[in-house]
């Protein structure tokens, strides 16, 4: 019997379309809150570690093994001191007391050892673990390692300091420098110009000192003496590099002798603008410099005017000179040639290399 379908012709029976239905991957099971729970712990960057009232390590994830170089097997059913430093166990014991007695330890800051014996710089949070009841039976550890941290830290205050010792040794030579150079100075505009070369050359000195910033300290840092004798020339230089020329061996000093030793070559490149080769289109300066035991810088002047030993007293720059040489337990000799000023200088290694 046909029927008739509200769409279509009389007689007909209408089949729906075929659908092409491709079966789906089968749902996944929900996790557990405890599944949840263990794949948090165990994928955690912290050092995530569990331990009973007595101090038995009873779960070590990922991070703590590589945070210690203990695999899980190998802590686990271990007592916690496994990594605490012997000098340091009571410490272990109060952490245990706290514990027992329901309290929760934030973020304290530690020493723990590794499986080679390396000590780590750790912050540790330690919260108790109680049943169904609330009895307390052990505890949560959270351990991050801080030693990147406190190495930043410590540099960080190493160069603070640092830097106020420098800045306290610069204000002393400038008023050192003021104070002794008022005496002698025969006008306002001589001073003026005088303590602008002397400031120009610590401040060149300076600057050798700031790649000084990503070491430990600046005061460990050894800087090139050519670096130094470069920074202290380049403006008295001509094109071609001919005018001042130095030769030999370079040596390496502590930046805490740079001041003393740009405040001598600032005052043998003044004295030769002054009075000698520099003072003369034709004239240059070769400059030796050796290793013996320190430093041996031998200064000879060539193509200047006639010069003869200078009669009287001594001036400001020769007093400074000779404080500054003294200073370094150095030595200094001249030979006042007709055709030029040659000059040898000498610093003990241990001047050199004082911080």
């Amino acid at each position: 019997m046909s029927r008739k379908p509200k769409d279509g012709h009389p007689g007909e029976t209408i089949v729906p379309p075929l659908v092409n239905v491709q079966p789906g991957p089968p749902a996944a099971a929900p996790l557990s809150a405890e599944a949840w729970l263990a794949a948090i712990v165990e994928n955690s960057d912290d050092a995530i570690i569990s331990k009973s009232v007595d101090g038995i390590i009873t779960s070590w994830n990922k991070s703590a093994e590589q945070l210690f170089g203990f695999v899980a097997s190998e802590a686990i059913d271990q007592p916690i001191t496994i990594i605490v430093p012997p000098h340091l166990l009571e410490e272990e014991d109060t952490i245990i007391s706290s514990i027992r007695a329901g309290e929760r330890i934030e973020h304290f800051e530690t020493v723990r050892r590794r499986k080679d014996g390396t000590l780590v710089d750790v912050s540790l949070t330690a919260s108790p673990v109680r049943d169904k009841n609330g009895t307390i039976i052990g505890a949560s550890k959270i351990v991050r390692d801080i030693s990147e941290r406190k190495r930043l830290v410590e540099r960080q205050d190493l160069l603070l300091r640092e830097m106020n010792h420098r800045v306290k040794n610069l204000f002393a030579v400038v008023n050192s420098l003021v104070s002794m150079r008022e005496k002698t100075a025969t006008s306002v505009s001589a001073l003026a110009d005088d303590l602008r070369g002397r400031i120009r050359a610590l401040a060149a000195a300076h600057s050798l000192t700031m790649p000084a910033t990503d070491s430990a300290s600046q005061s460990s840092v050894l800087v090139s003496l050519f670096a130094l004798i470069q920074a202290i020339f380049t403006a008295h230089q001509d094109k071609d590099n001919e005018r001042i020329v130095v030769r030999g061996s370079d040596i390496q000093v502590s930046a805490s002798a740079l001041t003393s030793l740009a405040m001598l070559f600032h005052e043998f490149v003044t004295n030769s603008i002054k009075y000698g080769a520099l003072s003369t289109i034709a004239g240059h300066i070769e400059v030796e410099i050796k290793n013996e035991d320190g430093l041996l810088l031998e200064w000879v002047e060539i193509g200047g005017p006639r010069i003869h030993m200078p009669a009287g007293p001594s001036g400001f720059g020769s007093r400074l000179e000779r404080l500054t040489i003294e200073s370094m337990n150095g030595s200094i000799s001249r030979d006042w040639k007709p055709e030029g000023l040659s000059l040898a200088l000498r610093i003990p290694s241990q001047s050199l290399l004082a911080k």
